[in-house]
């Protein structure tokens, strides 16, 4: 039987990784937010008190607890009103999706409102495919594809020709982590996965970044790979080609080996297929409005 292949990174390539790429702190609301949310007993006027303070996080979490997702007929107005609405472990994902936007600066402002915009739609996505999954967390999900891709704006940051490589992946039908190994000294997978540990964040978001790129994902020891990341993993690859093929757009992440391969893991049919088409539809149309 053929050994595994060695996925570990060495001290030397954590420094040299950090060395390459500037990857933001964790911003102080996030982490008193993530304290309060996570205790037995969370304090819910405290944690409305956390979110009130900071604008974007007000108005993240008056939009996703009136938005449809929550079948609520009655609009609400009062931070304190959405946290009660929404529960804390969705409150926990409006607060990092916006602490996650917030600390990528330096950037011009339409890419990033572009980029951002994409991003929620696919997490949004993901949750939706994870919600008719058996045993796969719909806020795990929806956290997990927030984060998948962050370090593709550190990177644009960082290399000045990291916008020419992305649009020669569209142009060429080249998937985006192949170009990035021959043209940088790190991948977004990589960086993504030290951003996700520097914060603080379940190891299983970190495992599931670092290897959503990896072509035999499917293939390694759950000692590698636990079960629960590969999922998360599988969730956000079906949202992510769902989403290219409906807005008619380049798939520079997945590409079709990586979706045949997660629709087996999930065990999705072709009718279920259908369907996940037409949900997803919906959820685009949505955020259209």
């Amino acid at each position: 039987m053929p050994q595994e292949k060695n996925y570990e990174l060495s001290h030397d390539d954590v420094q040299k990784v950090m060395a390459t790429v500037d990857i933001p702190a964790c911003p102080v609301f996030l982490t008193d937010a993530m304290q309060e949310a996570q205790r037995d007993e969370p304090d819910l006027k405290r944690l409305a008190d956390i979110i009130t303070s900071d604008a974007g996080m007000s108005a993240a979490a008056l939009k996703l607890a009136n938005s449809p997702l929550y079948g609520a007929s009655t609009r609400i107005s009062s931070v304190r009103k959405a946290v009660e609405r929404l529960g804390t472990k969705n409150i926990a994902c409006v607060v990092v999706a916006v602490a996650l936007r917030t600390s990528m600066t330096g950037l011009p402002a339409a890419w990033l409102e572009q980029f951002w915009k994409r991003t929620t739609l696919m997490a949004v996505v993901s949750s939706l495919i994870a919600r008719r999954q058996y045993g796969i967390s719909p806020d795990a999900s929806y956290t997990y594809a927030l984060f998948h891709d962050a370090a593709i704006p550190l990177m644009m940051k960082r290399f000045p020709n990291y916008g020419e490589v992305l649009e020669k992946c569209r142009h060429e039908n080249l998937l985006l982590v192949e170009a990035e190994n021959n043209f940088f000294p790190c991948t977004h997978p990589i960086i993504g996965s030290l951003l996700v540990r520097n914060w603080g964040l379940p190891a299983i978001l970190g495992q599931a970044i670092r290897f959503h790129h990896e072509a035999d994902a499917y293939d390694v020891s759950d000692k590698t790979l636990p079960g629960g990341a590969l999922s998360l993993i599988a969730v956000t690859q079906v949202a992510e080609h769902l989403l290219a093929e409906l807005l008619d757009d380049c798939d520079l992440e997945v590409g079709a080996n990586l979706f045949a391969r997660a629709l087996d893991h999930l065990g999705i049919s072709e009718s279920d297929l259908d369907d996940l088409r037409n949900r997803v539809a919906d959820a685009v149309a949505e955020s259209a409005n």
